[in-house]
């Protein structure tokens, strides 16, 4: 039987992260004889290496935090860094990274580590621009220890989302060798409530999300938090922050485009990510917007979706159809709301900007959050409103030939059929920021189901939910409670 893992604690100034905290540690203590790799990444700003230093902390490992320099200065620093750590009076000057990466894999033999010693090295990409032979140095050297014994845990972090996801791909040199790969991902929209103090007021904890989303910065680095003494106060702290030229957040969301190593010119892709923004999300929808053939926008699309900037959402009711939407709120907010109007909002009208934006708030940036934060709600705890087995969660649209309509369903549970069964589909379901949801979006679909039953499909369990941050007419309310196959969800019941 094997040793158990120790118990390393959370220390509790690390907000929410449980599992990550658990595969990080896990993966640190593991008692196995040999080296083991680890990659870590997540956009800028999500608390990657707030976690990383708190678990070197708890562990006594090594922590090198790489910065953008030349070869010869990095090769200096990290020299220096390590011997500080191994209690040498002088720095170790080492040749090249040759000689770095085997005195460092060295330092973990068993003469010399008698158990699991954790080395992390942040902000990984910075190095690898200038010595791309890092990560074959590094596996030569995680092959040879897989025969020989060694205790050493390499964590690899980085922010640069297409270098660190071309870490472990195709025929990189350290594909197959790593034992975890973890992206640390914002918050889910109730984590970020809480974190904001503001789960009691649900309508407050929406507009919050749908503008900074999950990014823990945001609030501590960033505005020091300054957080909405309420529903109330909205307006005024979007003004004195987001909107604000004066506020490290006023350019955050040009920044976290020119970050990125794949993105040169940044006017190309402001413009596809202010297609999107738009309502443009098909392929064609967003050449169309900026004057491009389809054809063209590939390598924008693909860079986007490495960056984790946009996503691609699949129909799951038509094969091959797709949807683009992008991921990081407030450069949704920024394509949207500033961009726009960014000369007047650079002379300080932020007030008068913002006076003229309700609609196109509520239109492009707050009514698509609301149909994202319910999937991710039916994806946690609305799987109770099910009576069917859980499966995908996504959009889709039902064509309707006899109708002649094409039905868009906000929120689609599917389970795909095994053995010669049929496709099950779980719910079928409306979302709605501003509008009441009344009979007619029910009936809508309603006729979406018989449609989908027409065409093989077992809809026997399917629920039909609605949506709304609005509220509901009293019929609609009526047929919820006459009927078991009606869900009614508002605000109330996703931050419940």
């Amino acid at each position: 039987m094997a040793n158990p893992l120790p118990d390393i604690a959370k220390p509790s100034r690390v907000f929410d992260r449980e599992a990550e905290w658990a595969g990080l540690a896990a993966f640190a203590s593991r008692p196995a004889p040999h080296a083991m790799l680890g990659v870590v990444s997540g956009r800028r700003r999500m608390g990657k290496t707030y976690l990383l230093r708190a678990l070197v902390e708890q562990l006594g490992g090594f922590y090198f935090a790489a910065t953008a320099a030349t070869e010869g200065e990095s090769l200096r620093q990290f020299g220096a860094a390590l011997a500080k750590y191994a209690g040498s009076p002088v720095s170790f000057s080492f040749a090249n990274w040759d000689d770095a990466v085997s005195y460092l894999f060295a330092m973990a033999t068993p003469d010399r580590a008698t158990e699991a010693l954790l080395v992390v090295i942040d902000e990984f990409p910075y190095l690898a621009k200038t010595a791309a032979e890092l990560p074959s140095l590094i596996q030569r050297e995680m092959d040879r220890f897989q025969i020989e014994e060694s205790r050493l845990r390499l964590l690899l972090c980085g922010s640069a989302m297409s270098v660190m996801g071309g870490l472990l791909s195709s025929t990189a040199p350290l594909r197959g060798r790593a034992q975890l790969e973890l992206v640390v991902s914002p918050f889910g929209y109730r984590s970020s409530a809480e974190f904001w103090g503001v789960t009691d007021d649900p309508p407050l904890a929406a507009r919050l999300h749908a503008v900074l989303g999950g990014t823990p910065a945001y609030r501590r680095q960033f505005l020091a938090d300054d957080v909405p003494a309420g529903f109330d106060d909205f307006d005024a702290w979007l003004r004195r922050t987001v909107l604000s030229p004066l506020s490290p957040l006023f350019r955050e969301a040009r920044y976290l485009l020119a970050e990125e190593t794949d993105i040169r010119d940044t006017a190309l892709y402001h413009s596809v990510l202010a297609a999107v923004a738009s309502g443009n999300a098909t392929r064609g929808g967003i050449a169309g917007y900026i004057g491009r053939k389809a054809v063209d926008i590939s390598h924008p699309l693909n860079v986007l979706e490495d960056s984790h900037l946009l996503r691609r959402d699949e129909d799951v009711f038509r094969s091959g159809k797709s949807q683009y939407r992008i991921t990081e709120p407030l450069i949704n907010f920024y394509e949207a709301v500033m961009r726009p109007a960014w000369a007047r909002l650079e002379s300080g009208q932020a007030a008068e900007v913002w006076a003229h934006s309700g609609e196109r708030f509520a239109a492009q940036v707050l009514g698509p959050h609301f149909e994202a934060m319910c999937r991710e709600y039916m994806l946690g705890e609305g799987r109770a409103h099910l009576h069917s087995q859980f499966g995908q969660v996504g959009r889709g649209v039902v064509v309707d030939p006899a109708g002649r309509q094409h039905i868009e369903i906000d929120i689609a549970v599917t389970e795909a059929g095994s053995g010669g069964s049929k496709r099950s589909v779980g719910m079928l379901g409306e979302a709605k920021w501003g509008t009441v949801v009344g009979l007619n979006h029910l009936e809508r679909l309603s006729r979406a189901r018989e449609v989908l039953q027409g065409r093989n499909m077992d809809t026997d369990h399917c629920v039909l939910a609605c949506f709304s941050a609005a509220g509901f007419s009293d019929a609609l309310r009526a047929q919820a409670t006459a009927r078991p196959d009606v869900v009614l969800i508002d605000l109330a019941d996703l931050y419940a």
